[in-house]
């Protein structure tokens, strides 16, 4: 390689003389950028919620894998500055963009915050920058929203600038995988730019998986949640099948794990959420329309995921009836709101939805969440968690469990004799007569005695 500016750039990387950047300083960006600067780099970090920013620079993190130790630790090396300016992708030789790719309420992408990025890289950008797009998104996104808007203004990739793709892996709260252990795909627009992204983020990165162009990194993320997706959506429905049947669904899946090759396990659950299983597949679908080409797969399996919420509501509902009681008027306790246990993430949670459904119905609605302490639901209104008390829970008529929370006390809650539906299968230790779960059919309650009541 002879070009000047790849070659400034790659020693300036290998030196950690490069000024890093990352754009969105969310569950993605934060992670990263403090992994960027405990490696030794100088990092830019940029964010348009100001308060946010001003958290960070006080050392307070909003991010539950990143403590205000650890923020701290990061803070007190001099080398990350948090800032909503954009003006300051002027300072970077290299920059990450983790911002979010939500969909619009047709279930279409939705790039905006991509376009507005590559828009105030127009603006700002220097000499030889290397760009990383880590949103998830559509094969193509990279080479159609970005290289093409900067080469329009007369730059090349490869020589003038220089453009990858890498997915974000995250999975908050994993004890085990962090951004710095978990492998990262990584593909360029041109071998220089291959090159570069591969030299720069195995700096920060344990493992770095360089393949043949964007459109594969982009589809290689697809394709990883896209069978999550799948698969979640197939042992639902085997859930449902054995609720209809009689089978409890967790024993079955108990049995078939025994097996040693062949057979992967998946858990039923109310529903998928978080940022990447239930948009991921439906980027797919799109963007394959466009091919013409239809997957029966996805459509199946978001349908049949996006409808477990309906199934919660009505296994509560016959729950209820065994203790001759309507949904409409019942107090009902949601138990956890978050999408997954043991952080506050409620981006795409099914409990969303079925606290919605529970209040469509006429049910007296509250939620227990103590990591996701207040959310807004569908009319605008702010909705507050309750305190928790034991004596307050035994006034419900019924507690769906929706988060699987590690710090629930399960023996307790479960000792209240409050009728219980688990969705997670977290009460297996307590097989109580009033403990439901999802993917096994209601028992009967038993009718009590009259004739021995007489004295």
């Amino acid at each position: 390689m002879t070009n000047k500016p790849y070659l400034n750039l790659l020693e300036a990387i290998e030196t950690k003389e490069a000024v890093l950047g990352v754009v969105g300083l969310g569950y993605v960006g934060l992670p990263l950028a403090v992994e960027m600067v405990k490696q030794g780099f100088r990092v830019v970090g940029i964010d348009l919620d100001v308060n946010k920013m001003e958290k960070l620079s006080r050392g307070e993190s909003y991010i539950h894998d990143i403590s205000n130790e650890t923020l701290a630790e990061v803070n007190a090396t001099g080398r990350f500055k948090p800032t909503a300016d954009y003006s300051a992708l002027q300072e970077m030789d290299a920059v990450s963009i983790c911002v979010p790719t939500p969909l619009s309420e047709n279930q279409d992408p939705d790039t905006s915050y991509i376009v507005m990025v590559v828009d105030q890289i127009k603006q700002y950008m220097k000499p030889g920058l290397l760009i990383t797009l880590e949103s998830t998104t559509y094969p193509g996104t990279t080479e159609e929203l970005i290289q093409r808007e900067l080469e329009s203004l007369g730059y090349q990739a490869g020589r003038d600038f220089f453009l990858c793709f890498s997915p974000e892996r995250v999975d908050p709260s994993n004890t085990n995988f962090n951004t710095f252990n978990t492998p990262k795909v990584i593909g360029g627009t041109t071998e220089a730019c291959l090159h570069l992204g591969t030299a720069l983020y195995s700096k920060y990165v344990q493992t770095v998986v360089p393949v043949s162009s964007p459109k594969v990194a982009e589809m290689s993320k697809l394709l990883e949640n896209t069978f999550r997706s799948v698969n979640i959506a197939f042992i639902n429905e085997m859930a449902m099948m054995c609720d209809r049947m009689g089978i409890d669904i967790w024993e079955v899946i108990d049995a078939a794990k025994t097996k040693p090759f062949g057979f992967m396990p998946f858990y039923p659950g109310p529903g998928i959420g978080g940022h990447c299983i239930p948009l991921d597949p439906m980027y797919l679908s799109w963007k394959a329309k466009g091919f013409r080409f239809y997957s029966q797969f996805i459509e199946l399996a978001q349908s049949t995921n996006d409808n477990m919420p309906y199934y919660v509501v009505n296994k509560t509902s016959k729950i209820l009836n065994e203790y001759a009681k309507s949904i409409k008027k019942s107090h009902i306790l949601v138990l956890g709101m978050a999408y997954k246990p043991d952080i506050s993430d409620l981006r795409e949670s099914p409990g969303l939805e079925v606290y919605e459904l529970f209040k469509e119905s006429g049910a007296l609605v509250d939620y227990y969440d103590p990591y996701a302490t207040s959310f807004r639901d569908r009319h605008g209104m702010t909705v507050q968690s309750i305190a928790y008390s034991t004596e307050g829970l035994r006034q419900y008529d019924c507690i769906v469990l929706v988060t699987n929370h590690s710090n629930f006390d399960y023996e307790e809650i479960a000792s209240l004799g409050v009728p219980i539906l688990d969705t997670r299968n977290a009460f297996r230790s307590y097989p109580l007569p009033h403990v439901y779960k999802i993917g096994h059919s209601v028992q009967p309650v038993e009718e009590p005695d009259t004739a021995a009541l007489i004295v």
